[in-house]
This record gives structure tokens, sequence and C-alpha cells, in this order.
């Protein structure tokens, strides 16, 4: 046996690049599947590989993965409050969500960023959905809902937010100019009133049945965007489809994220497309 192992038709060797995905847990992860396309599409020589780290051990995974020479770690819960408050610079957005997604090495050390707003912007303009000047209601004020938000803030978008917990809600508001807060029961009523509507909460997930929105006064002027990648088609967006309105599914958010990860890492932006159809053939493969 050689000292070189093959993978998936390519030659592991002492020049290939190691990135990977700290989380706990993270076996189900699908970033190795959307990373490993991207790198294909790139044609850097990289492997990315998923690491179970447990909770409170976030901070020494970076340090060992800078120490190891990896090229840039992608974070996920529980590590990324915790990675944000280690690394040694931390970007601006990343500071405000105080949470870091991605960790990029260097000579000057480990710098933290998050990608997920960033992403979520992209995914619209996939879809040719504009955002400034725009009245966008957030549901959902946790991590990906706080990323949300801010995003469509600095895009300029007129904002609303709202939570189970309107104290969360509450207190993301008070740090986003211009942006107010509608309690949870009156998400009905008021969601018309919004040009975009964002679900950021875990409601309908999986096999779940369930809508966070009555949609009977939705109309095609509206967008409804469901970051729940899976299923692609939440019984929010067939519910919002068949009022007309424009339906956006999660699937561009996780994509573009991973994207933006690869192209801080080298520089360089990978096939978005070939990205979403791994993720696509994975999600089949998994029924």
């Amino acid at each position: 046996m050689t000292n070189d192992a093959m993978t998936n038709d390519r030659t592991i060797s002492g020049r290939t690049r190691v990135a990977g995905v700290i989380g706990w847990p993270v076996a189900h992860s699908l970033s190795p599947v959307i990373h490993e396309a991207g790198f294909a599409s790139l044609g850097v020589d990289a492997v990315y590989v998923a690491l179970p780290v447990p909770p409170g051990r976030g901070a020494e995974a970076v340090r060992g993965a800078f120490d190891l020479g990896f090229v840039g770690l992608s974070v996920t819960m529980p590590h990324k409050e915790a990675v944000a408050a280690s690394v040694d610079e931390i970007e601006d957005t990343a500071a405000f969500l105080r949470s870091v997604n991605t960790v990029c090495f260097g000579a000057g050390g480990t710098v933290g960023r998050s990608t997920d707003g960033d992403g979520f912007l992209a995914s619209l303009r996939d879809e040719a959905v504009h955002v400034s000047g725009r009245s966008a209601l957030v549901i959902g004020t946790g991590g990906a809902g706080r990323a949300v938000a801010e995003a469509l803030n600095r895009a300029g978008a007129r904002l609303t937010v709202s939570n189970r917990s309107e104290a969360s809600a509450r207190h993301l508001a008070e740090f986003l100019p211009g942006c107010s807060v509608v309690s949870w029961s009156e998400l009905g009523r008021v969601a018309p009133d919004h040009d975009l509507i964002v679900n950021c909460t875990s409601i309908g997930m999986g096999d779940s049945d369930e809508s966070p929105l009555d949609v009977g006064r939705l109309s095609k002027r509206h967008v409804v965007v469901d970051i729940v990648y899976h299923p692609e088609r939440t019984p929010l967006l067939i519910a919002a489809e068949a009022r007309g309105a424009t339906a956006v599914g999660g699937l561009g958010m996780l994509v573009h994220q991973a994207a933006l990860q690869e192209t801080a890492w080298f520089g360089a932006s990978p096939d978005v497309t070939a990205m979403k159809e791994s993720v696509r053939r994975a999600l089949a493969a998994q029924g």
C-alpha cells in the first residue's frame, strides 16, 4: 500500500488541504457533500470532513485546526457563540451577531466570520427578489433569524420581527435601526401588510405538516421565504404558492453561505449550481 489514499478518484497527498465543520452532533451534516462539490468545481486539492466536537470544546478545536494547518472551518451548533468569543479577529457582522459560522486561518491567526446573512441575500438574488425599500417580516429570532434580520436591515428593507418569546425579538430590534416588533399572536393579521415574509423557525421541518402562518390573505404580490431546506417545499411554501405568492426555499441559503465560505478560504467562487444539485442527491438518497 502506498502512502497516498484514493477517495472519490482523487489522490490525497501531503499537499492536500483540509477544511471541516465542527459541531455536536455533526454526523448528519450535509456540509461535506456541499463543500466537496464546491472544491471539485474550483479544482482545488482539498478535502472536507465532519468533526464531532463536544460542547465547551469549540475554541480548543479551532486552535487545534489552526495548529494543524487547516485551510478553514465551518462552525455549527453549539459552538458558534464560543468561537465568536475566542477568535483572534472577528468581522463586523459576526461581532454584531456574537456568532461565527466560518473561521479563516492566516499568518495573523484566526478570523471569525458569518456568511449566513449574505448567503440568504444571495439566495434572494437568484430568484430576482429585491429587498431595498420593501417591507419584510422575519418570523423567529434565533441564530438564523438574527442573521437574516441583520442582513435584510443592512440591505435596506423596512423590517419587522416576531418571536414566540417577545423579549428576544425586542432585544434584537433595539440594535437594528427602524426595526419594529409584532407579537406572535398578531402574525396572521400583520403578515399581509409586508412584501416579504421569512420563516426562520424550524416549523415545517421534516415530516411536519405545520406552518408558522395562515397564508389565507396573501396574494401574488407577496414573497414567502422558508429557510427550512428539508423538505425543499415546506407546508408554508406550498400554501403560499397556492395563493399565487412567490415561494423561495431554504436550499439556496444553505448552499450560498457555504459558497461564501469557500470564497473566503480560496479566493474564488465555486459553482453554486453543482453544490445545490449535490445536496438534492444526498437528500433523495436519504429518502
